[in-house]
């Protein structure tokens, strides 16, 4: 029997795809993950893959990775999608899409497979880079091709395979969550006139019950990268780990926009990124410090280049 390798999050659409890829394609599927900062339990997410009829079960701790290599040239870009979001989940999938084709050639796979829809940038993300990295490999993309036309329908057809799934059809929403923020879709969020509701947010306190007493922090920069917090010099993971509990703690880094994506269509979605906004907001204004105004309006023209 041929294998596949899936992008595995272990949410409702990859926890869908593990048999639909056995029962349509009669694939091994062997699930991959990857621990870029968000709340993960490896064990669980182990037994739940295997559970769902998986062959096999990979897990990476990438953050100091995903942190050197990804966010930290994206900070040095002020990189902000559209002018307001920096780019976390964007990020993140050139770094997963690499660990899947070596877990693929590792285990002699011929297909890898992803849990993106057909609206959104993720699948032009993975496939580009598999397409770079692994020309040899067949893609299959589910979301693109099974016959599910709502989330219910997925939901439905985990509970007859006893497949847990960290979705209700109260709560529907998308998550996607690593160090750099938390980006949030689907369910009520899809109507752009409707007020996101305060349980789509998950690590920011909403302002009007955010402290009322401000908390500041000292950013300490060394060739452009983050150093230290308030005079103590941290490790990138862990500075970037406070900044978030801070700053989520004061309500900061709520983004909600309507967005145009790479394939042409419009798209409504909230993030959470406090630890992005306030060293994005931090290293602009050193910037301001330390370059002349004809570098500050280049560095600005090529920064919205850089977010695309």
């Amino acid at each position: 029997m041929e294998k596949a390798v899936l992008a595995y999050s272990g949410g409702l659409d990859t926890s869908v795809i593990i048999p639909y890829l056995r029962e349509k394609y009669r694939l091994q599927v062997i699930a991959y993950t990857a621990n870029l900062g968000q709340k993960i339990d490896p064990d669980f997410l182990r037994k739940k893959a295997l559970a769902s009829g998986a062959a096999g079960f990979y897990f990476d701790d990438l953050r100091e990775t995903f942190v050197r290599d990804y966010i930290f040239p994206a900070l040095a870009a002020n990189a902000l999608y559209q002018g307001r979001y920096p780019l976390a989940t964007a990020l993140s999938r050139p770094l997963i899409a690499r660990r899947v084709v070596e877990v693929a050639r590792r285990e002699k796979a011929k297909f890898l497979s992803h849990g993106c829809t057909g609206k959104g940038n993720d699948q032009v993300r993975f496939e580009l880079t598999w397409k770079a990295l692994g020309p040899d490999f067949e893609i299959i993309a589910p979301l693109r091709e099974w016959q599910f036309k709502t989330r219910d329908e997925e939901i439905e057809f985990a509970r007859q395979r006893k497949i847990p799934v960290p979705v209700t059809r109260k709560s529907p929403y998308s998550l996607d969550e690593n160090l750099w923020g938390v980006s949030i879709e689907c369910g009520i969020l899809e109507d752009p006139a409707v007020v996101p509701p305060e349980d789509a947010y998950q690590i920011t306190t909403a302002p009007e019950r955010a402290p009322d007493k401000p908390q500041v922090v000292r950013v300490a920069f060394e060739k452009g990268r983050p150093t230290a917090l308030d005079g103590r010099r941290l490790e990138p993971v862990a500075l970037i780990e406070r900044l978030n509990r801070a700053g989520g703690r004061h309500g900061v880094g709520r983004v909600d926009l309507v967005e145009d994506r790479t394939v042409g269509l419009k798209s409504r979605e909230i993030y959470e990124a406090p630890a992005a906004t306030i060293l994005i907001t931090a290293h602009r204004e050193l910037e301001k410090l330390t370059l002349t105004r004809s570098l500050w309006e280049l560095k600005e023209s090529l920064r919205e280049r850089y977010a695309w």
